[in-house]
């Protein structure tokens, strides 16, 4: 009788048939830890989802292993399942991407010794070829470093840095085959293209000294990854037996080793985030002692070149936004320093490049970055004139001391890169390449830029850089998002975008909030922005996305946010304290479990980054950030719709951050609105290394905003 039923059965089916059932997420279970300290209890219900390194690495996993890949797994799949309907268009955003790229791109070459160095990607290659060729005429181009063969087979393959020895003989080079920023150096012979069997494990900083067979690196502490040895290894001998010549004992330091402008010496700096510390040595004798510059000082920060037959110090002495000053060779401590050029405190002094005549500045002044020129002969000055209201301009590609042609590249939302030489004799200025936007229908007279400012809820006026296509109404209807970061002192500088065009055509603006914990209007900007400031970051995001409502640029119903690691503690924090202002927010590898992380030393970057956040094992700081850390703060309310992404090989905010706040987010939030996470199992914090393969990732951000526009999932 069975075969009778099965029909039937199939018939009623058929009848009663409606809509799938959309896809369900999957929970995660509960395992609560009791965390304690202060006398106070956080409950940490998601603690299990924590892997060590041995557990990540070993071949067959553990029951505790096995049990966080299959939560991770359902996540992927139920990210799959809800972006299925957007598949068509995530491949045609990145056909898009990628087609406005040119697939056969290559660098300006740079001149150095009697070479001229450059990388250029063949067609149908994720990876480029690392090349130079010599300044004498007829010269045939070396490959030194073939990209796509090293990286074949690889899930992930990134080469690190690049040095030649002065002789132009030797190359070493490093490669991180995990995503984990742990690299190994190698050693090339130029002449014979023999790679040498001796190989250095978990390095990082590669300077040759001048006799062309000593190197110095910098070693990583194999669980924190902070870079706490500096070693010297000769070419053809063991680097088991390598001599330690510097080791950091303060936990919050790390330390490596650079050659100076002039080559002549070898700087071996020690480095907080509020403090120096310099040792210099000839770079011709290797094996000489390495010479104190000025003893560490809780508060001064100095950065040091030498030019000539003298230091060049960039420093916060008497100068919180840096000022120029140099001393002799023979008499290095600050009591020697003087001032090269008046302290300007308008303008922040954020970085420098010397030539055998000129020295350049790069400053900031009023949040946009500008290139002042001295000629050291007779001390005459200038700057280098840039029209964008918003824009980016940085010095690049100038190892040559020996001219007076400075290279550097500008873009703007609208400006594909061009990369100038610039003579500082003349003040002509020469176009070396202009990116090409492929495709035919980009045209920069198509886009608007616009400066506004943000009026904060203290009364501080924040930068807003927004971008759109001419035409886009100014209307509650407009969709916009809102990108922001604000930490570290590091700046968002409007920049272009080859992905970013793809949303503007669709009728998007795009907006950058220059917040506090920047230092777009200086070094006070900063220290506005960390410690026991650091809630203005998260309140300055916010009054800026309610000043762009307020001005009709969008609403909330179309208001977007944008961020990724500090930036992702920032969507972490916004979410929790104004849920309604956003239809959806993207986290890119987001820290936001700060409490937990900050105190454990064990984990990387922890330790340097107590004067970024604030060390929880003080009760101040600890109170202060549990009352932000997005973590700690998810509240059973409603939250917009959020697209959670993290590699499992990340080094700079470990995987699991991500992946347990999503699971409490699913616990505690009241609303239907999608919450998303993808976990890319084979990379880590910059995401995948191939040169296209990357903008998959994008091409599912945005299919993720665009289908919220189109009605939702």
């Amino acid at each position: 009788m069975k075969y009778f039923f099965l029909p039937a059965a199939l018939l009623l089916l058929a009848a009663c048939k409606t809509e799938p059932a959309p896809p369900q997420p999957p929970i995660a279970e509960k395992s609560p830890e009791q965390l304690e300290i202060h006398g106070d209890t956080r409950t940490d219900d998601y603690f299990w989802m924590r892997l060590s390194d041995a557990q990540k690495n070993a071949e067959d996993p553990d029951e505790q292993t096995a049990r966080v890949l299959d939560y991770l797994r359902a996540e992927n799949n139920y990210l799959e399942a809800v972006m299925q309907p957007t598949e068509a268009l995530q491949d045609s955003l990145y056909e898009e991407i990628v087609g406005r790229m040119a697939p056969d791109d290559a660098s300006v070459p740079v001149t150095l010794n009697g070479y001229s160095y450059y990388i250029r990607y063949e067609e149908g290659n994720q990876y480029p070829l690392y090349c130079r060729k010599s300044l004498e005429e007829g010269a045939e181009e070396e490959i030194l470093l073939n990209g796509p063969e090293m990286a074949e087979g690889k899930a992930y393959f990134s080469i690190g840095e690049r040095e030649v020895s002065e002789n132009n003989q030797w190359l070493a080079f490093s490669v991180d085959t995990v995503s984990r920023r742990q690299y190994t150096v190698y050693f090339k012979n130029l002449q014979t293209g023999e790679v040498r069997d001796e190989r250095i494990e978990n390095a990082q900083g590669i300077t040759w000294a001048n006799d062309n067979k000593t190197v110095f690196y910098g070693k990583k502490d194999p669980e924190t990854l902070r870079i706490f040895q500096v070693y010297k290894h000769v070419l053809g001998t063991d680097p088991a037996t390598d001599e330690l010549v510097y080791e950091e004992t303060d936990p919050t330091f790390q330390s490596f080793v650079y050659k100076s402008r002039s080559r002549d010496y070898l700087l071996l700096i020690s480095s907080h985030s509020e403090w120096t510390e310099y040792r210099y040595l000839d770079a011709n004798t290797p094996d000489g002692d390495w010479q104190l510059f000025q003893p560490r000082e809780k508060g001064l920060i100095h950065y040091v070149d030498h030019i000539g037959d003298r230091f060049v110090i960039r420093t916060n002495l008497e100068a919180p936004n840096y000022r120029l000053m140099y001393c002799g060779e023979d008499a290095t401590g600050k009591s020697a320093w003087e001032d090269f050029i008046p302290y300007n405190p308008e303008v922040l002094f954020q970085g420098m490049d010397h030539f055998e005549n000129f020295s350049v500045l790069g400053e900031r002044k009023d949040g946009l970055v500008q290139l002042h020129v001295i000629d050291r002969r007779d001390m005459s000055e200038y700057y280098i004139d840039f029209e964008d209201a918003a824009y980016r301009v940085y010095t690049t590609g100038n190892p040559e001391y020996n001219t007076d042609v400075l290279r550097f590249e500008y873009s703007s939302f609208s400006t594909p890169t061009v990369v100038y030489d610039y003579d500082m004799a003349t003040r002509e200025r020469t176009v070396m390449k202009q990116d090409e936007v492929l495709g035919g229908s980009f045209d920069p007279a198509n886009y608007q830029t616009e400066r506004i400012m943000a009026e904060a809820r203290d009364g501080a006026q924040i930068p807003v850089s927004i971008v759109y296509r001419k035409g886009t109404p100014k209307s509650a209807e407009t969709p916009l998002l809102l990108y922001g970061y604000g930490s570290y002192g590091s700046n968002q500088d409007a920049s272009f975008s080859y992905p970013l065009i793809s949303l503007l055509d669709r009728g998007f603006t795009f907006a950058i909030a220059h917040i506090r914990g920047s230092q777009t209007l200086g070094r006070q900007w900063y220290e506005d922005g960390k410690l026991l400031n650091k809630k203005n970051t998260f309140y300055d995001f916010i009054d800026s996305g309610k000043y762009l409502v307020e001005l009709g640029y969008t609403s909330p119903d179309h208001l977007y946010a944008q961020g990724g690691s500090a930036g992702g503690l920032l969507m972490g924090a916004v979410v929790n304290m104004a849920p309604e202002l956003w239809n959806g927010v993207i986290a890119a590898v987001p820290f936001v479990d700060v409490i937990s992380t900050m105190l454990d030393e064990s984990i990387p970057l922890t330790t340097f980054e107590f004067d970024e956040w604030g060390n929880p094992k003080d009760p101040e700081y600890y109170e202060y950030i549990k009352s932000y850390s997005p973590y700690d703060n998810v509240e059973r309310k409603e939250y917009p719709h959020m697209l959670v992404t993290t590699g499992y090989w990340d080094s700079q905010v470990q995987y699991w951050e991500p992946a347990k706040w999503v699971a409490k987010l699913r616990d505690y939030k009241t609303d239907d609105n999608v919450l998303l996470l993808d976990t890319n199992m084979d990379v880590g914090h910059g995401g995948a290394s191939g040169r296209f393969e990357r903008y998959r990732r994008t091409a599912l951000m945005y299919a993720f905003l665009l289908q919220l526009e189109r009605g939702g999932f």
